[in-house]
């Protein structure tokens, strides 16, 4: 029985790799849709993970390491691959004058920047001790989270389908993955009163992102990832 508790949460881990498995799989099928709700469903599974991990108090470094390699294939390779398939849609090779063979070159180059910085954002954090209670850099379920929301709206809101604006995340969004921006850490503290500053922070961002997501639905997510950087950044300011 010990041995089955101690192992939930790598169960609950592998799931969540199946999914980011599946995800890639629609992408091939040209069903971006279920692939965005499987990179959704995948997110809730990363989330549980820790949780039932902090719960059963079931701790173990093969389930740290895991935890890295379905966040790389759910939040990396599979974000990736949808990035490569809108951007190939709009086939922004007209916008650089760049083709080869029929080979999409520069939606490749683009979404390759994804998984590159992921990798990279998650060597880090395993090896990071300074990440328990916040992150340094954008963390990769968060930018997973921004391109399924624009791949599930876009083709209802004219800025997710503009050429430009696909690139500019393409750039950004990597980017952000590998910085030095501390971000608060959406998981309360029990040594945190609960009217600390970064408490009230997390309170703000949490209701706003309900409200939001129920006024605008999968519209919202990428604008609530960009109302958790900014919140972030406030709270560093602020001493």
């Amino acid at each position: 029985m010990n041995t089955i508790r101690r192992n939930i949460p790598n169960i609950i881990t592998l799931t969540n790799l199946l999914f980011g498995l599946c995800a890639i799989v629609f992408v091939f099928e040209g069903k971006i849709y279920f692939a965005s709700l499987c990179i959704l469903f995948g997110t809730v599974l990363d989330f549980l993970d820790g949780l039932t991990a902090r719960i059963l108090n079931a701790y173990s470094k093969i389930g740290k390491q895991l935890d890295s390699f379905a966040d790389m294939v759910t939040f990396g390779i599979a974000p990736a691959m949808i990035l490569f398939k809108l951007l190939s849609n709009i086939n922004v090779n007209n916008i650089f004058e760049t083709q080869l063979k029929g080979v999409l070159l520069i939606p490749f180059l683009l979404a390759s920047i994804t998984p590159l910085c992921s990798a990279i954002r998650l060597a880090k954090f395993n090896i990071d001790t300074k990440q328990e209670t916040s992150f340094i850099g954008l963390p990769t379920p968060a930018l997973a989270l921004f391109i399924t929301g624009v791949a599930l709206s876009f083709n209802k809101i004219i800025l997710f389908s503009d050429p430009y604006f696909l690139i500019i995340i393409s750039l950004l969004l990597p980017l952000l993955l590998i910085s030095k921006i501390q971000l608060f850490s959406l998981k309360f503290n029990n040594t945190e009163q609960l009217s600390s500053k970064t408490n009230i922070f997390r309170i703000t961002l949490i209701i706003s992102g309900i409200v939001l997501f129920f006024l605008f639905w999968f519209a919202a997510i990428p604008f609530i990832v960009i109302l958790y950087l900014i919140l972030s950044i406030i709270n560093n300011l602020i001493k």
